[in-house]
Parts: C-alpha cells; sequence; structure tokens
C-alpha cells in the first residue's frame, strides 16, 4: 500500500501515453498493443485506487496548477482505455468512454474556476493545453461507439481553445518566463495540442477537408519541433514526476502525422519522405515512453524516494 500511495499524480500521463502507444503500434503487431493496452490498465487501476486511498492529499494536491492541468490526462485515458474494452463489452466501453468525458469536462469548470477566474499569468503553464483541448480524446475513440457528432462537437471546441492558448501559453514561456525547474519538463507539451487536434479530426469526420488537414499538419510539425527541442533540454533535468510531460506529445505526433499520411495516401495525394517522419516519430515516441515508465517505477520503489510531485508555485 505504501507504494500505491507514493504513485505521483503526474503518473496519469504515461498511462495515457502507454494506451495511446498501444494503438500506435498495432499496425505492426496486435502484440505490441495487448502488451502497452496491459500495462496501461494495469497503472490506471493502481492510480486510481491511490486517488481513493489518499483522497485527501489528492484533494490538496489539486489546488497546484501545474497538478491540476495534469491530472486531466487521467479522464483522457479513460476514453483511450475505452477503445480498448470495447471489444469485451461494448457498453462498458461506451459507459467507460462517457465517464472519462463528464470527469473531463468537471475538471474543466474546477480549473476555470480557481486558476482562470482572477487570471494570473504565472499560474499558467503549457500543462493548461492539457486541461481544454485534451477534451479531444474523446473524439478519438467516439466513432467506435457510434459518437461522431459528439466527437465532431468537442473537435471545434479543442480547435478553437488551441488558437487562443497557442498564444496565451506561448507568451508565457517565451516572454513572462520563470518556470521553475520542477515544471520544465511541461513545456514539450507544446507538441501535444494541435497533434492531438489533428487526430481528432481525422477519426471523427468521415469526410476531410484538405485545406483543414494541410493547416493541421503543418501546425503539428512546427510544434513537434518545437517540443522535440523542450525534450531534449528536459532530459537534462533531474528526475522529476513532471518527465511525464515527455511521453503524450511524441506519442500523439506519431498517431497524428501517421493518420495523416494514410489519409494523403489514400486520396492519391501522398508525400513520399512522409512515410520516413513517421518512422523516426515512432521509435522516437516508444523510446520516450519506455524510458520514462521505468524512471517512475525506479521512483516509485526506490526506498529514499523524494517527494517532489509538485511544484511550489509562488502567488504575485
Amino acid at each position: 500500500m505504501n507504494y500505491i500511495k507514493k504513485i505521483p499524480l503526474p503518473f496519469a500521463a504515461v498511462i495515457l501515453a502507454c494506451a495511446a502507444l498501444g494503438n500506435l503500434l498495432s499496425s505492426y503487431t496486435v502484440m505490441a498493443k495487448n502488451i502497452f493496452g496491459a500495462i496501461a490498465s494495469i497503472m490506471f487501476i493502481l492510480l486510481t485506487l491511490k486517488m481513493v486511498v489518499c483522497w485527501k492529499s489528492v484533494k490538496e494536491e489539486m489546488n497546484n496548477p501545474v497538478i491540476a492541468s495534469v491530472i486531466p490526462t487521467y479522464s483522457m485515458a479513460m476514453m483511450i482505455l475505452s477503445g480498448y474494452l470495447k471489444p469485451y463489452s461494448a457498453s462498458a466501453g461506451a459507459g467507460l468512454w462517457w465517464l472519462g468525458v463528464i470527469i473531463h469536462v468537471v475538471l474543466i469548470v474546477v480549473y476555470t474556476k480557481n486558476f482562470i477566474c482572477g487570471f494570473k499569468i504565472n499560474k499558467i503553464f503549457p500543462s493548461t493545453f492539457i486541461v481544454y483541448v485534451g477534451i479531444a480524446a474523446a473524439s478519438i475513440t467516439a466513432p467506435a461507439f457510434g459518437f461522431e457528432k459528439i466527437g465532431q462537437a468537442i473537435f471545434w471546441f479543442a480547435l478553437a481553445t488551441l488558437i487562443v492558448l497557442v498564444f496565451v501559453i506561448g507568451y508565457r514561456v517565451l516572454v513572462v518566463k520563470g518556470i521553475q525547474e520542477p515544471a520544465m519538463p511541461t513545456t514539450v507539451i507544446f507538441a501535444a495540442p494541435a497533434a492531438l487536434t489533428l487526430a481528432a479530426y481525422l477519426n471523427s469526420f468521415t469526410e476531410k477537408n484538405i485545406s483543414m488537414l494541410y493547416f493541421l499538419a503543418v501546425l503539428v510539425g512546427i510544434l513537434y519541433v518545437v517540443g522535440l527541442c523542450f525534450l531534449v533540454k528536459g532530459l537534462t533535468l533531474r528526475f522529476y514526476p513532471s518527465y511525464a510531460a515527455f511521453t503524450f506529445p511524441m506519442v500523439i505526433s506519431a498517431i497524428a502525422i501517421k493518420g495523416t499520411n494514410g489519409t494523403l495516401m489514400n486520396a492519391g495525394k501522398g508525400i513520399s519522405w512522409l512515410q520516413y517522419v513517421v518512422k523516426a516519430q515512432e521509435f522516437i515516441a516508444a523510446v520516450i515512453v519506455i524510458y520514462v515508465l521505468v524512471r517512475f517505477i525506479m521512483f516509485i520503489f526506490a526506498k529514499d524516494a523524494i517527494k517532489v510531485t509538485t511544484q511550489k508555485v509562488k502567488s504575485s
């Protein structure tokens, strides 16, 4: 039980990344999907148990803007894992999907009330993308349960918040600066929102607008390079639970570009070199997820683990 209590809340992002990585690698072998799906499911159960057993401390950590903006990866993981559950029980999968959506909406409301109302720019971090754009994870699995229209509506919400937040968070990171070291890994999240939105578009819309596809794909490419630059810098830091931020952005970027490549090829507009980009992204995603997963396991089971699960944010 002590080990369960030591699981940091940001671990939810690693769970999400493992579930998404299973889907990414499923085109090569179903075994990879099953393995990462099983890992994600087990970790999800353990983190859920930690939330139940340590609810008071979890509630306190939610007062931290970094943790409050990262924890929606938990509901995002539910949305992705619902697709794994469908082959065994469509109704159970749909139920998990709805639960994930509802929890995410609640987290959006709570975060908005606590950190957007009475806005202070120093309380905003790249992980804020997760709160608002993150709900687009629902659009990826929505068609599997016949919820295309809901998935499409969520896509438009995610796209609108993405456009706004790119400028707000860009200003926060590049102009205001002052992000303390424990939260620095969250800068890699820049690579995630556009890719998640693109993946949502590819999955929820049968008819694709080629201009929208190119716009999102180019934006994904730009932000992926930005995310990679932050990743290289972040890997030089000592381990923090915020390392979890390294994982999902790499996976969802690979999923988005891989989906774009397939869509363009089916439309007879394939780009020959794009397949090599996809291979490179898949490799980077797999290596980073496995590396961070191992680091988390080492952290959780370390006897002298230091509690560095949150960043102390100074009020201004």
